[in-house]
């Protein structure tokens, strides 16, 4: 990909309520090692599918070593060093004294490294990328970066901190980094089908992984294992999903919703295995200037699957690397990508992480993804609470989703009931503010 496609999208970033915009043009100094024939060290700090996947994304790069791993299961560890090891061999340099379990292990391992990939599940984030920014890391995290407002408004202090630090941080939102993606905003924001009106984004799917309790577990080991149902730990899947197609609305529309309002529930996946997230949730988003972004996101099997954006314009709609005109037509097409180039934007986040800080160039990507985040966590709130809320009020909230403790003998927070099966929100009823 030409490194113009995104600058050209870098300059889009756009200052909202509480979120500063990203400085990404000015080569600096960086407060972490950047000189280009120097070996990068790697930390691992949440080793499951997706860390998996970040590391093997970032060892396809030239100069870089994996030298740590951290997971609060040392299970977890074992059978990603195992993967890592025989995919890439000398590069994976992670003897037993660099693996590390429990809940602060991520520390032990960030002060191994100059480079962090941050993979756990994202109610930890807010706390992770503050120490590695505390101690001059450049960063890869993966979405959504919290689960609350209180953990967004951390990583907003910790992503200023990182530019005091000309520290280089890259987020798992992809397709900002995807060329389709890259070149449809280009068009759009050059005005071919006239001014953006909506947005429409979808995540239908069936679902995701259950992890049955086991017998012994603690209710913390319980829901740290089965981590995808409870929102402490996961966010809700608008959150933790979904988030990727209201980023799409955000960027495309300019920034964050002022309002949002919107219905939910649990339909479908009811049982002891399912903690406490709903199945389905709708959300109006208002941009202001009767602008809406409408939100659908949905785990039911056997119901209709789309995951895309649709963006509304003045003189056309947008699709990823396709725009029409009022009639349908279709009056342009992405070009394919050439021969040589990278496709997948899963790699190009990271072979991006590796330029900017080879070449010393200004990037952070916590500002939009907090953002993006935020309103995915808005949107919940909107769901949970049944009410029409404004952005500011919902990031100020001083509602805690957090365990106050950390520990496999602590009190996570939600527990079942006499049938087993967790409590959900009931809208109308349940406090988000």
């Amino acid at each position: 990909m030409e490194p113009t496609a995104l600058d050209s999208t870098r300059r889009t970033f756009i200052k909202t309520a509480g979120v500063a915009a990203a400085v990404t043009t000015l080569p600096v100094v960086s407060y972490g090692q950047v000189e280009g024939s120097s070996e990068l060290k790697v930390a691992l700090v949440g080793c499951g599918g997706r860390g998996t996947g970040a590391t093997t994304q970032t060892l396809k790069n030239e100069g870089v070593k994996l030298v740590a791993m951290a997971d609060a299961f040392a299970d977890n560890i074992e059978r990603a060093y195992g993967n890592l090891k025989a995919a890439f061999g000398d590069k994976v340099d992670v003897p037993a004294e660099r693996k590390f379990s429990g809940f602060s292990a991520y520390q032990e391992a960030i002060d191994c490294a100059d480079v962090v990939i941050l993979t756990t599940p994202p109610g930890f984030r807010p706390e992770h990328f503050e120490y590695a920014v505390a101690k001059g890391k450049h960063v890869f995290m993966e979405k959504p970066v919290a689960t609350d407002a209180g953990g967004i408004r951390r990583v907003l202090a910790a992503a200023k901190e990182a530019d005091e630090k000309k520290l280089k941080v890259v987020c798992g939102l992809q397709r900002r980094y995807q060329p389709n993606y890259l070149q449809t905003h280009e068009e759009v924001m050059g005005g071919l089908i006239g001014d953006v009106i909506s947005a429409q984004v979808y995540w239908n799917s069936g679902g995701v992984w259950v992890r049955e309790r086991k017998k012994g577990m603690t209710e913390m080991e319980y829901q740290m294992r089965n981590w995808y149902y409870f929102n402490w730990l996961c966010g809700e899947n608008i959150c933790e999903q979904h988030v990727h197609n209201i980023d799409v609305a955000n960027w495309f529309m300019g920034g964050p919703p002022k309002k949002a309002q919107g219905m939910g529930g649990r339909e479908v996946r009811i049982g002891k295995d399912f903690g406490e997230i709903f199945d389905h949730h709708y959300v109006e988003f208002n941009h202001g200037a009767d602008r809406y972004t409408n939100s659908q996101c949905r785990h039911q099997k056997g119901a209709m699957s789309r995951v895309t954006e649709v963006i509304r314009c003045a003189k056309g709609t947008a699709y990823p690397g396709k725009i029409v005109d009022m009639d349908g037509k279709t009056i342009w097409k992405a070009p394919g990508v050439e021969k040589g180039q990278e496709a997948n934007p899963y790699q190009i986040e990271h072979n991006e992480l590796y330029r900017f800080i080879r070449q010393d160039i200004a990037n952070n990507d916590a500002y939009r993804t907090a953002d993006s985040t935020m309103t995915a966590i808005f949107g919940r709130m909107a769901t949970y609470s049944g009410k029409e809320l404004k952005w500011e009020d919902a990031l100020n909230s001083k509602v805690s989703i957090m365990p106050k403790e950390y520990g496999w003998d602590k009190d996570p927070g939600p527990k079942p009931g006499p049938d087993g099966i967790y409590p959900c929100p009931v809208p109308g009823k349940t406090k988000v503010l």
